[in-house]
């Protein structure tokens, strides 16, 4: 197995997804625990000191200025993960939690916050045997570091809250005494370096950029099939054109269509047509689908620059050195998520009205509604109306949560993110996406199956014939909903994906020709 060094070696969003699905082990190296003994050795001596440092040895947020007796350092910390343990709603997802751990224990190991080298282990311990904390999803504002969820995700530490096991919740005081196990007691500081931090934020990010990468790539999948069926142009894919307004994205989508459509008898069936031009939401993929690839790769970047940072306050440098800064603030990475979020969002826009366009029976030898009796049958007139509630749901989860600021603490943190709010709405926007794009799949194969026996390319054919050993031409009114829940299933499996690089890679085709540095594989 794979093994990766917490706090020595640069973490992504694919390394940590690997140590949460157990495909990756995360280790402390002797060089890392070192530093956190140190860095703990620093708090100690900053207590025996008596100078006052902002959460090690005073109150929390407007009790900045109240002092604490030396004796009641380590109660302060405890009193802490209670007291702002004060979460609503219903548990995030166990991956996601388990994200958060990850994350947390990453920076922790870098040395600036005072954390004991048995408190990481414990951590490790949760991550490993796949304990996870129960974290509920509300009630964090993005700013002092995710105080609440970050705040759940600790309790287990000192023996409270509940966690995970196999499936069931329970109480974390029983699961620690079946393994023979006691509460950590924490040293001066160590709660409040376990709370303050961005990793909700971060965590939800994770499986955002992700989800947003499984959709980018089946949409332009699920858009070329949609191409097919409805007869559009592939000149609008030219590279010549998109040299002239070289985007990344915009040239990775243009590529990726032309390589997937390499040898198509069905676009090669009308290179002769009169028609001069197709709608946008065939002729605009490039542009409309690239844009959104260029916002998944700046919240990538953001991204990775976030979950390798120490999000603390106070940063503990060495006991006379301490800086009471604002890392914790969710700002950088709330903004580029509400631009995710409506990137994504527009992808099902798009999506929406190729549905839309494929019904409309303005297509040689596709009939209206995609069914070829209709009147007594419906067809797929329906099936639309649930992608524009769908898209218009989405328009109205865009608006950015990071515009907002409710000040908290009685004014001492007067400027919020709300970051954690956006990370989860865009998480909602893309599981919206996902199921528009399974309908879209329904619609173009539907499209297809009228150019017969006309083909596609090695590439779309072994697609859309994989679509069709798990739905079936429609021919009558029928149960529309399983097929559609079927669709979105291989939407979301990826197994689109992964089919069309293995064809590709065993026929010696070009699929993805623009993945480099800047779109290298999730």
């Amino acid at each position: 197995m794979k093994t990766f060094q917490y706090a020595q070696q640069h973490l992504n969003a694919s390394i940590a997804l690997g140590i949460a699905k157990g495909n990756i082990k995360g280790i402390l190296s002797p060089e890392t625990r070192e530093k956190v003994k140190a860095s703990a050795a620093a708090v100690e001596k900053i207590v025996a000191n008596g100078q006052p440092v902002y959460g090690i040895n005073t109150g929390f947020g407007p009790l900045c200025t109240t002092l604490i007796s030396p004796d009641q350092t380590r109660k302060l910390q405890e009193n802490l993960l209670k007291s702002h343990a004060v979460g609503v709603g219903e548990p995030i997802p166990v991956e996601i939690s388990k994200l958060m751990l990850i994350l947390k224990l990453h920076a922790l190991a870098k040395g600036f916050s005072g954390i004991q080298e048995q408190t990481l282990d414990r951590i490790l311990w949760h991550i490993e045997n796949d304990i996870i904390p129960v974290v509920p999803k509300q009630g964090s504002v993005g700013a002092s570091g995710d105080l609440a969820p970050l705040s759940h995700l600790f309790l287990p530490l000192i023996g409270l809250g509940k966690v995970y096991v196999s499936g069931k919740i329970l109480p974390t005081a029983e699961v620690l005494q079946q393994h023979q196990l006691s509460p950590i007691h924490l040293g001066p500081k160590e709660g409040l370096g376990l709370i303050n931090g961005t990793q909700f934020i971060a965590a939800f990010g994770v499986k955002v950029l992700e989800r947003f990468y499984n959709i980018l790539a089946h949409a332009d999948i699920t858009g070329a099939m949609m191409l097919e069926g409805l007869l559009g142009s592939i000149k609008p894919f030219s590279t010549e054109l998109h040299q002239l307004r070289p985007y990344a994205g915009n040239q990775h989508v243009a590529q990726t269509i032309l390589n997937l459509l390499h040898e198509s008898e069905i676009v090669h069936s009308h290179a002769t047509c009169a028609r001069v031009q197709d709608p946008y939401s065939l002729r605009c993929m490039p542009q409309v689908h690239g844009a959104s690839r260029n916002a998944w790769l700046h919240l990538k970047h953001m991204l990775e620059t976030e979950i390798n940072s120490v999000t603390d306050n106070p940063v503990v440098f060495d006991e006379t050195h301490t800086i009471s800064g604002g890392n914790f603030h969710g700002q950088p990475i709330a903004m580029p998520l509400d631009y995710a979020c409506l990137a994504a969002s527009e992808i099902g826009n798009i999506s929406d009205r190729r549905i839309y366009l494929s019904l409309e029976g303005d297509t040689p030898g596709v009939p209206k509604l995609l069914l070829k009796e209709t009147g007594l049958n419906s067809g797929f007139m329906i099936p639309q109306y649930t992608t524009a509630a769908l898209a218009s749901e989405n328009k109205g989860l865009c608006f950015p949560s990071s515009a907002d600021s409710i000040p908290t603490s009685l004014g001492q943190e007067d400027h919020v993110s709300m970051g954690s709010i956006g990370a989860r709405k865009a998480l909602q926007v893309i599981e919206n996406v996902e199921k528009i794009l399974g309908v879209e799949l329904f619609c173009a194969a539907q499209a297809v199956d009228f150019h017969a026996p006309l083909k596609s390319g090695k590439i779309m054919t072994a697609l859309y014939e994989h679509v069709r050993t798990k739905i079936k031409h429609v021919t009558e009114d029928q149960l529309m909903y399983e097929d559609m829940e079927t669709a979105i299933s291989i939407i979301q499996s990826g197994e689109l994906l992964t089919l069309a690089r293995d064809v590709a890679e065993k026929e010696g085709l070009e699929l993805e020709t623009h993945w480099s540095g800047d779109f290298d594989r999730f």
